[in-house]
């Protein structure tokens, strides 16, 4: 990993929202992180140091948990932020080739980021209860400055699911 301070960082923002699952804000999260990110690199250019690092975004929507692998081979990001649905130990929450949900463990989702370690800086899992899988992730990545992060989202009504 390159700490060249001009470096692109890829974001890749991956949504997963089930049929039958409570309804996501997934735009409006998008939009609040690709503002953020603006705000940042404005501020970051009226101060005297140069932009620390300039981001592009890509999107990977709909995610099943079979596309997670290609996403990450195909946008080759830096930073993966996922939004969706979380159910405690049993796992995230996708839905298979059926439309069926799919619940993916700790222990399954820590492996495919394994596998992506050297390139992966940074996991956040917006997604509540999603403490088990981000410490799993997290146990996995080889450097001590890797991190991944759980957060609880909003739904359509603003409560937390």
């Amino acid at each position: 990993m390159s700490d060249n301070p001009s470096q692109n960082r890829k974001i890749l923002l991956m949504s997963a929202n089930p049929s039958g699952t409570s309804q996501l804000r997934l735009d409006e999260e998008m939009r609040e992180i690709k503002e953020g990110l603006k705000r940042a690199h404005m501020r970051d250019t009226r101060s005297v140091k140069p932009p620390a690092y300039r981001y592009s975004i890509d999107r990977a929507e709909a995610v099943r948990y079979r596309d997670i692998h290609r996403a990450i081979l195909e946008y080759e990001p830096h930073i993966i932020h996922f939004s969706g649905h979380g159910s405690g130990e049993d796992g995230l929450v996708f839905e298979d080739e059926t439309g069926q949900i799919k619940l993916v463990d700790a222990q399954a989702l820590a492996g495919l980021f394994q596998l992506f370690a050297d390139q992966v800086e940074c996991v956040v899992l917006n997604a509540c209860y999603s403490e088990y899988q981000a410490r799993a992730i997290a146990s996995l990545l080889p450097s001590a400055d890797r991190t991944t992060h759980s957060l609880c989202h909003r739904h359509e009504s603003g409560n937390p699911r």
